[in-house]
């Protein structure tokens, strides 16, 4: 295994020291639990965003990447290679970029596993699905306008405060600089949506209303979901009526806007609207 450490300074964070590893990898893809995804391809373990409320470290197979959450990150060397050989024997199908990574970490800009794979996947007829926090997504809109028609980019949008943002995301970029991106990609006709996710109580509930807005400028749709533990504590309370109500402000907010709204949980439904509605 081959190791170096990195000095890396995404825009308008502070530099963070990263210990970067390599590894070889049997497989590319993987089958997606998720109903709204064939399967995932995650060129990289642990994520340089840090962020304090990701699920993605406990379900990150590399011990090290999962316990040093935005200290190591590890690059699937020979992933590209593998993924050529998948693409000619698997079923075509939807495919998420990334589920326990961000796909476009600052890593990215000079590895280029996601651009190679993006590359992979479209010429060989998959839909892909990107979310991400970072505005390098970008660098590839030469492939997504040439492919628009089988991919839709996401960008996380949890707060438009610069002290919630540190706080949260101390790794990534700002929300000013994800949401100009959002703006750039719906402008090239890109099929994108804001993730306004995880709502926290306390913390960032009381910006939905804003969030929402801006969604509806940007004329993007709204994928929203509450802060899950899974085992990852930020000290909250729980309350199950809190989180009704939110949801029903959110709901409402939507509708009021006019843009399209869902839970996470019921992704799936317009994942399959999108890939059978052409058929009638």
């Amino acid at each position: 295994m081959d190791q170096e450490v990195l000095d890396t300074q995404p825009d308008e964070v502070e530099t963070l020291l990263i210990v970067l590893k390599e590894i070889d990898v049997k497989t590319a893809l993987s089958k997606s639990k998720l109903r709204e995804l064939d399967y995932s391809l995650n060129p990289y373990y642990g994520c340089q965003f840090s962020c304090l409320y990701c699920y993605a470290r406990k379900f990150t197979p590399h011990e090290e990447a999962s316990n040093r959450w935005g200290e190591v990150i590890v690059v699937k060397r020979n992933l590209v290679e593998v993924l050529l050989k998948e693409v000619q024997r698997v079923r075509r199908g939807t495919v998420g970029l990334s589920t326990i990574t961000d796909p476009y970490q600052p890593v990215e800009g000079s590895r280029l596993l996601t651009r190679r794979s993006l590359e992979i996947l479209l010429s060989k007829d998959f839909r892909v699905s990107i979310q991400t926090k970072s505005p390098l997504v970008l660098r590839d809109l030469d492939v997504l306008v040439r492919h628009r028609e089988r991919v839709d980019v996401g960008f996380t949008v949890t707060t438009l405060r610069e002290e919630v943002w540190r706080r949260l995301e101390p790794g990534a970029p700002g929300p000013k600089a994800r949401i100009e991106a959002l703006k750039r990609l719906r402008g090239e006709g890109i099929d994108t949506w804001l993730f306004m996710g995880p709502v926290i109580r306390g913390m960032n509930d009381g910006e939905v209303r804003d969030i929402i807005v801006l969604a509806g400028e940007i004329g993007t749709r709204i994928v929203y979901d509450k802060f899950n533990e899974y085992g990852i504590s930020l000290g909250l309370r729980g309350d199950k009526g809190w989180w009704e109500a939110k949801e029903r402000e959110i709901l409402r907010s939507c509708e009021e806007v006019g843009i399209e709204c869902h839970s996470e949980v019921e992704d799936w439904i317009h994942e399959e609207r999108r890939r059978f509605l052409p058929l009638f």
